[in-house]
């Protein structure tokens, strides 16, 4: 199912009870670029340790930005049979105020995605807005300073046109008498309102919606519940009740919420008198209360908020760079330190699964062949051949409005790769309870039997090329078991560099390359059998001699102290000889 903008709002208590009742969630994003190749040598590398890699990841994360979030819902409705419900959420941020948010493109990631039918209209024009904590603190500042500005170039041309509409109006206009700003739209509908209030002092402005919106019948009593306001409207307004959560709201207050839900919406400017202007400031049906701009400026940042206060599993495949997305896009910009990065997303989302982790353990325990992504793996998993009849095994639904994926493809959309992530999870926690046991599994296992079986992966999210397998986001992180270092002695062959060496080896496999001193290198690489191939072919080399890193004799460190050592010996050993010389007299 696919949100933007315009249904956001109304889709928005239903995910909030589906969150709250859930299993566990699933999550995928795509961004406009993954890794920065500013500044240079900032791509992946097995000798990062855990915290150069993160430093590498913020400098991408910083720089691109979120265009499609895919959240897949699994609910338990009985048994051992799951229902998901798939979103997919078109996001972009939020230009309301002062905030104007950079972000660049790579034109790789963009190609790669339209590729694959990514709407970019649909990003562009019907994103969902968000914000994160210090953006909104400022916003929330400038709303009490009064001091309103449009950073939306959009945005400045229709209030332009509408502050010349306004002024035109006001001077031959007589007390109480009105005028109607129409078309306006989204966040138009609360910037027009501010800055004509902010301007002029004996105006007062009200949005009206259109005839769409209307009441059955009453009248209300002044102060209504939310359950029985939605009686009475033509629309689900239960909304209201998930964005203020209180327990009423004033009718007039929820008619006037009403209409910013809406398309095209009219704003009534009306000339007062001050007083006048100073009693309607002080009106619970007033619009443009703070508490509602800034609700409707956090946007998809309200739903970010009750994923964390549900605290459910949360499940993402190769999720790390996910994880730093969610922190800084809608909690707070990305710290310099990284241990501090692990603290929040632990405190944040306390049970995490990455299936990257999981699916490389089964590789080694089970019969499961090697495969290069999400869909294959989860193409293995459901196949006759891994997976034969069993009763116990998940039953996993997707809900009739997701019908599509289970009819077709759709690889790189972010809520058919959430829908992946989460079966997946499933079929692999599935197989290892069956083979960590001997008898017959139970006949409904319950997702806490997986989360059990599973504990061993909770909390480990997969490093791609990095010193160390994984994060680990409720502990200490464990290095990894690398093949040996290599050491290239370069002879004659002068001026060359690290990008030359690195050209060199590709051609036979892969190796990450670090400079050492004037004409020595260092390769790492993931695979023993690179190793052996090295240094097999490259024994008789004109200019290359390739052999096993070892750190007494190749390290700089050890090799400067041993010249030192060895200059203080001479040194001590000649004063020594000519201190015990005999003395000449005369």
């Amino acid at each position: 199912m696919e949100v933007g903008a315009a249904n956001f709002q109304w889709r928005l208590p239903r995910l909030r009870g589906r969150l709250r009742r859930a299993a566990f969630l699933a999550l995928d994003m795509e961004f406009t670029g993954l890794h920065s190749t500013f500044p240079q040598n900032n791509e992946p590398s097995l000798f990062d340790s855990p915290a150069e890699r993160y430093l590498k990841a913020r400098q991408s994360v910083q720089r691109f930005t979120v265009t499609q979030l895919g959240l897949a819902i699994f609910s338990n409705e009985n048994s051992n049979k799951y229902v998901v419900h798939v979103y997919n959420f078109f996001l972009f941020p939020s230009t309301l105020g002062v905030t104007d948010v950079e972000f660049t493109l790579s034109a790789s990631s963009i190609q790669f995605l339209s590729h694959y039918g990514f709407d970019y209209n649909k990003f562009l024009k019907d994103g969902i807005p968000y914000m994160n904590e210090v953006q909104e603190k400022i916003l929330s500042q400038h709303l009490l300073a009064g001091s309103w500005k449009v950073s939306s170039v959009l945005d400045r041309d229709v209030l332009k046109k509408a502050i010349d509409e306004v002024t035109c109006w006001i001077a031959a206009a007589e007390e109480e008498e009105t005028m109607i700003l129409q078309d306006l739209s989204g966040y138009q509908m609360f910037e027009v309102q501010l800055v004509l209030r902010q301007a002029l002092q004996n105006v007062w402005t009200q949005p009206l919606g259109d005839k769409k919106v209307r009441w059955k019948h009453g009248p209300f009593e002044n102060r209504v519940s939310i359950q029985t306001a939605a009686k009475y409207l033509d629309m689900e307004v239960l909304v209201l009740g998930a964005l203020l959560e209180g327990p009423s709201l004033s009718s007039d207050f929820l008619r006037s919420l009403l209409q910013y839900f809406h398309k095209n919406v009219q704003v009534m400017v009306k000339k007062v008198s001050p007083q006048h202007r100073q009693l309607l400031e002080n009106s619970p049906s007033d619009c443009c209360q703070k508490e509602f701009i800034l609700l409707s400026a956090r946007g998809f940042t309200n739903l970010f908020q009750t994923l964390v206060k549900a605290k459910k599993p949360l499940v993402g495949h190769n999720m790390l760079m996910d994880l730093m997305h969610l922190h800084d896009k809608f909690y707070q910009p990305l710290p310099e330190s990284y241990e501090e990065f692990k603290r929040n997303i632990h405190n944040l989302f306390p049970v995490l699964i990455d299936t990257k982790t999981v699916t490389k353990s089964i590789w080694k325990q089970c019969p499961f062949p090697r495969v290069s992504n999400l869909l294959e793996v989860y193409a293995v998993l459901c196949s006759s051949n891994l997976n034969p009849k069993d009763p116990t095994c998940p039953v996993i639904d997707l809900a009739s409005d997701c019908s599509r994926y289970a009819e077709k493809k759709s690889p790189h959309e972010a809520g058919y790769d959430a829908f992946l992530c989460g079966s997946v999870l499933l079929r692999s926690a599935h197989l290892l309870l069956c083979r960590s046991t001997d008898d017959a599994v139970e006949a409904d296992p319950s997702f806490s039997h997986y989360l059990t079986v599973l504990a061993v992966y909770l909390n480990k999210v997969n490093v791609i090329r990095g010193g160390v397998s994984s994060i680990n986001f409720s502990g200490e992180d464990v290095p990894c078991q690398h093949p040996p270092l290599l050491v290239v002695h370069v002879r004659g062959w002068p001026g060359l560099n690290e990008r030359q060496i690195y050209q060199e080896f590709k051609a036979l496999c892969r190796f990450d390359v670090r400079w050492l001193s004037k004409n020595q290198f260092i390769l790492l690489s993931n695979k023993f059998n690179h190793v052996r191939r090295v240094l097999r072919d490259y024994r008789h080399h004109p200019h290359l001699r390739v052999s096993v890193y070892r750190h007494w004799r190749h390290s700089p460190r050890v090799n400067c102290l041993l010249q030192v050592s060895g200059i203080v010996a001479l040194w001590s050993l000649l004063a020594f000889v000519l201190g015990g010389a005999p003395c000449c007299s005369f």
